[in-house]
This record gives structure tokens, C-alpha cells and sequence, in this order.
């Protein structure tokens, strides 16, 4: 089953976090051989603190992560868990960054690896997560 690569964890590697780089690089390589994945969302985090599109390319590249689009039914469940999350109570404060990467994962039946499981285990459900 491929896996969605949190920004969080391939941002440990790239700024070799001192907490978090030695299970965000283990993690990386044990899952490996099931296709590790990136959405647009989880790409534009990455561009943030990025020079180029070509160094986020390069450093997808040299951690052999692919690129995949959002299908629709994705961009549906994350509004209506966003909706939810409203209504209980959720700020504004809170983007949609995590809502469409777990929605994603559960409409395609993704994994995600993260280590950020909060959001995801409460609104998607359905989501196999790979978590410390």
C-alpha cells in the first residue's frame, strides 16, 4: 500500500532535526518499498523554506518520494471533516493542510506517514497511520 510522507517527517531529514531526523529517517527506509507519495498540499509545505521548485524536486528525488494529485472525493471529505471540526469547537487558527492530507489518505486508502497523528485519528478514521 503506498504512503503519504507528512511534510514533518521529511523536513526532520532535511534539517537533520536532532529529535526527531533518527525515527523520521528509519521510518522512511523501512517503508520504502511501498511507495512513498506526496500530495500538493504536503509539496507546498515543503516549499516554504525552499529556493526553487528544483530543490524541492531534488530532495523528493534523493528520498525516492513520488508525486500524486487530490481526487475529488478527497477535497469533499476534508471539507466536511473541517465542517466537523467547526462545530466542535475547532479555530480558525487550525488550516486545512492536515484535513485534506488525511483525507486523502483515507479516500484512496493510503497510508500516512507522520508523526503528527492528532487530527488524523480523530478525523479520519480510516486512515492507517505510521506514528511514533
Amino acid at each position: 500500500m503506498p504512503i503519504l510522507v507528512d511534510s514533518n517527517v521529511i523536513l526532520d531529514v532535511v534539517t537533520q532535526d536532532p529529535t526527531w531526523e533518527p525515527w523520521s529517517s528509519s521510518a522512511l527506509a523501512q517503508n520504502a518499498g511501498h511507495g512513498s507519495l506526496v500530495n500538493p498540499i504536503i509539496y507546498s509545505e515543503l516549499c516554504g523554506n525552499a529556493n526553487s521548485v528544483q530543490e524541492v524536486d531534488a530532495v523528493l528525488a534523493s528520498l525516492k518520494i513520488g508525486y500524486v494529485e487530490l481526487p475529488r472525493e478527497a477535497l469533499y471529505l476534508a471539507a466536511k471533516a473541517h465542517l466537523s471540526y467547526r462545530r466542535r469547537g475547532g479555530t480558525r487558527k487550525i488550516g486545512l493542510p492536515d484535513f485534506f492530507v488525511g483525507a486523502h489518505a483515507q479516500a484512496s486508502g493510503l497510508s500516512i506517514l507522520t508523526r503528527d497523528k492528532g487530527r488524523y485519528q480523530t478525523y479520519f478514521p480510516a486512515a492507517l497511520l505510521i506514528a511514533p
